[in-house]
């Protein structure tokens, strides 16, 4: 079964001080199953490789060969992300109190009945609360 990942996973299995038995799996999973996400993911795990080059945590070949090996995966970019961004998406935040960017996860594994993997705590207290399967 497919799941909603969100981008701490994502960026989880590129770097290696955060690799971790249960990135490890979920990635597992994104590989036999495939995975989704919101429109916004590209931005986010693009930004995340931006501000660790001007910290100096990554170079731009590290980047670039990251994002190639993510576009090998069965990552569906969902196209629906922005009609729901001030419907369902914005009452899930308001109601869990989470980003705006972290409910469009969230929104899409309710949409798509899709269990949810994301390290970020709020999110997954949300995503119990809903009822659905968090990873």
């Amino acid at each position: 079964m497919s799941i909603v990942i969100d981008s701490s996973y994502s960026l989880a299995w590129i770097y290696s001080d955060e690799i971790s038995s249960s990135s490890r799996q979920i990635l597992e999973t994104v590989t036999s199953s495939g995975a989704w996400v919101p429109s916004i993911w590209p931005l986010e795990v693009g930004n995340s490789f931006q501000s660790a080059i001007r910290q100096g945590r990554i170079e731009t070949a590290f980047r670039d060969a990251a994002l190639a090996d993510l576009k090998l995966l069965d990552i569906k970019v969902d196209t629906e992300t922005a009609l729901y961004a001030w419907s369902a998406t914005l009452q899930l935040s308001q109601k869990f109190k989470l980003t705006l960017y972290d409910a469009c996860y969230l929104e899409l594994a309710q949409r798509k009945s899709l269990p949810l993997a994301s390290l970020d705590k709020e999110l997954r207290a949300a995503g119990k609360a809903l009822g659905l399967t968090v990873m």
